[in-house]
């Protein structure tokens, strides 16, 4: 069996990651506002705007499982060196796209090129002990939420809608200069977490999903990821166009409104997710966030106060902050070292293939039963998952029994 090193960097090497996220995803926060509106520019139908979204994840899909797995075998250094580079040119091939098709191309393309969440997760879970992990995968959202406070209101007042496609070029550009200054700090400054190691040749999807069925914790996990990630996915891809239908919001106003709702994300993840899970136990915190979540996305389509509007969406992605970090370490907890990768690979593969479906079916209920339709079939959608938290959690104790025998 393959661990860390023996002596893995700690702090240190954790917050040069943290920030080496942060630059990359402010890059990203750039895209996310503006993402609708530039599909836009183009003439797209709503179909084709969320297929924007869609693309990416599909990638990903791909992806995730085999950076996962290869990081377990190579190292997260070189894998995080790789994927975030072809994110920076991502970017600048979306800038310079002639037409809506080679901007799904493109965005395809960069799905496949860069599934590096599992990467950052094994890394973090090479370098902390167990019962650290939730919270500084909170910390790692915390830097994934402060670049979505940087991001999108640096893509508000870097984008120009009125000037067609040509005023979308600035952001994009400056997006894809950041993820690689981002590639940047992991050549110069990330050391390896890992030694290299020849594993099986098992990494396969339909291996890991029958292995993960056969898992006591992973098989439920998974579901869950794959229920709250689509609803999310599916209000997450409508809400731009849902607040123009409802308010007249272009992409500034998106910009702001989601740069207003990451500082919630950020306080959440950096001061309040890891202490409230090492109090009340994974199992309460992944339910409280679902339940969460499920009740603001609901409550979102009543009622037409922008003000309100906001809140609800920042509770809503408080939500997230809760659940998204407590599926993560449960799986860490109860997956072996070297197999850490390849399931959080498979957790991100399955949340990418959420992502997939989730725009398209938003998509499809927006322009064919009405605006508010994505966001009340989310709320539906994420109910379940808050059951099946609770029997993921019981399974795992009944497997640290086990163990213990």
């Amino acid at each position: 069996m393959t661990t860390a090193l023996d002596a893995p960097p700690g702090r240190p090497a954790m917050l040069v990651l943290l920030l080496v996220v942060f630059v990359n995803l402010v890059g990203f926060g750039i895209l996310m506002p503006i993402l609708p509106f530039y599909a836009q520019a183009f003439h797209a139908p709503a179909w084709q705007v969320t297929w924007m979204f869609t693309a990416f994840s599909i990638g990903n899909f791909f992806a995730e499982p085999i950076w996962g797995r290869l990081s377990d075998r190579i190292g997260r250094r070189p894998i995080l060196l790789g994927t975030i580079f072809c994110s920076g040119l991502g970017f600048i091939g979306l800038a310079f796209a002639p037409n809506i098709w080679t901007a799904l191309a493109v965005r395809l393309l960069t799905g496949l090129t860069t599934g590096n969440l599992s990467t950052i997760q094994g890394y973090i879970a090479d370098i902390t002990p167990p019962r650290f992990r939730s919270g500084r995968i909170g910390l790692l959202g915390a830097a994934f939420a402060l670049g979505f406070v940087a991001g999108p209101a640096l893509g508000g007042v870097l984008a120009h809608p009125q000037d067609g496609l040509a005023g979308f070029r600035a952001p994009l550009i400056v997006a894809g200069v950041l993820s690689i200054l981002a590639a940047a700090g992991v050549a110069l400054f990330v050391s390896e977490s890992r030694q290299r190691t020849q594993l099986s040749a098992d990494g396969l999807r339909l291996s890991l999903l029958a292995e993960a069925r056969r898992h006591p914790v992973m098989g439920r996990a998974l579901v869950v990821t794959l229920l709250y990630t689509s609803a999310f996915a599916a209000a997450e891809s409508t809400f731009g166009l849902w607040a123009q239908n409802r308010f007249g919001w272009g992409p500034r106003q998106l910009s702001y409104a989601f740069a207003a709702v990451a500082v919630t994300a950020a306080l959440a993840q950096g001061f309040v997710t890891g202490r409230l899970t090492r109090r009340y136990g994974e199992a309460m915190m992944l339910a409280a966030g679902l339940t969460i979540i499920s009740a603001t996305l609901a409550l979102q389509p009543l009622g037409a106060g922008m003000n309100r509007s906001i809140v609800l969406l920042a509770l809503t992605v408080f939500g997230q902050a809760l659940a998204l970090p407590n599926i993560s370490a449960l799986i860490s907890r109860t997956t072996s070292p070297d197999r850490q990768g390849a399931m959080l690979g498979l957790n991100m593969s399955v949340g990418a293939f959420a992502r997939a479906i989730g725009p398209v079916m938003g998509g499809a209920l927006f322009s064919l039963v009405g605006a508010d339709a994505p966001l009340y079939a989310a709320a539906v959608a994420v109910a379940p998952a808050i059951l099946l938290s609770w029997q993921a959690e019981e399974a795992a104790r009944r497997q640290r029994l086990k163990e213990r025998l």
